[in-house]
């Protein structure tokens, strides 16, 4: 199992968009990010660094396993 880094909000919105998910709007504080084909929205929090646990819940509401967001990194 990959050890999830420590990450910024923006690093994460990029790794998200190599994934095929695309910035829908920004809001002050978040980056929504939408798919085709998925109902499900990303709402990155555009922070310095993201809680591990933040992290881990978007990815896997993006239908990715860690190993597979470390590499799109």
């Amino acid at each position: 199992m990959a050890k999830l880094p420590v990450i910024s909000g923006l690093k994460a919105v990029k790794a998200f968009s190599k994934a095929g998910w695309v910035v829908s709007r920004q809001t002050r504080n978040h980056v929504i990010m939408e798919k085709v084909g998925y109902s499900t929205t990303l709402s990155v929090p555009k922070h310095k660094e993201l809680k591990r646990g933040t992290l881990r819940d978007l990815i896997k509401d993006a239908g990715l396993t860690v190993e597979e967001f470390v590499e799109l990194l």
